[in-house]
């Protein structure tokens, strides 16, 4: 299936190292890739159909780093829609006057919702998802709602779609940004004091005290571990977590019932 990879950031920070790792993995994913780089209410979307390790775009990524507060980026193994620019995520659509970028890993058999008020540029079920969730969001609310409504809406949503198959997403509008777990998801949170991370996939390591001011904090999340002594956590089955300025923070629970929040198949 696809890889996924994220950042939260109090400051505005580069991806380059983690995005090194990530970036090898394009052998077993070929079909595309891709990344959105939010600052405030600015996002910066860079998509290609070709496999990572192979474009010209993900090379000038890596060569000139871009710093954004928050970022997803993806890296696709086709299992629905065909190979092309515009199946390769992240995704981005507007809605309450923001930008709101999106990837998937996992495939949904079945999938079809009710017409909304987002439609699809590909023919993949990620993006279907992702247009699925926007309308029942903007359905419910005329302006985007309290951080705790958002949250406990987002996974009823995401426990719905996620019958239907595997079902891992990102989803940030530069301010937010939340991670759901269906079946394989990590995260590791970087602080005061820095250390060194050393990449699983390729020999490169990096001290980051050197890079690193004392108030500095962010989050990475990808499907797996991209270092190997770095103390990551898996995320459950199930499991929404949303991260702020490159820390993971509570939303109070909400019971269903009390929203009455239904997929239409």
């Amino acid at each position: 299936m696809c890889q996924l990879l994220a950042m939260s950031s109090k400051q505005p920070a580069a991806l380059d190292f983690s995005f090194t790792g990530f970036a090898r993995r394009s052998a077993e994913h070929g079909d595309g890739w891709g990344i959105a780089l939010h600052n405030g209410s600015d996002c910066q979307l860079y998509t290609d159909a070709l496999a990572c390790s192979s474009s010209l775009l993900a090379q000038q990524f890596r060569s000139q780093p871009i710093k954004a507060r928050n970022v997803i980026a993806h890296i696709r193994k086709a299992t629905q829609g065909r190979v092309s620019l515009e199946n390769s995520h992240p995704f981005t659509r507007k809605l309450w006057g923001q930008t709101w970028s999106f990837a998937h890993n996992g495939d949904l058999k079945l999938f079809q919702p009710r017409r909304g008020l987002y439609a699809p540029w590909g023919d993949t079920d990620s993006e279907l998802a992702f247009c699925h969730i926007l309308s029942e969001l903007a359905l419910r609310y005329e302006h985007r709602p309290a951080r705790h409504q958002l949250f406990a809406t987002l996974q009823i949503l995401a426990a719905g779609i996620a019958e239907y198959g595997s079902f891992n997403f990102l989803l940030s509008n530069g301010e937010l940004l939340f991670a759901y777990c269906s079946t394989e998801l990590h995260s590791v949170q970087r602080q005061y004091p820095f250390s060194v991370a050393q990449l699983v996939d390729c020999d490169l390591s990096i001290d980051f005290s050197q890079h690193n001011q004392p108030d500095d904090r962010m989050t990475v999340i990808a499907t797996r571990p991209l270092t190997s002594n770095e103390q990551w956590q898996r995320f459950a089955p199930g499991e929404l977590k949303l991260f702020i300025q490159g820390e993971e923070v509570g939303a109070q629970p909400v019971r269903q019932q009390e929203w009455d929040l239904q997929i239409c198949a």
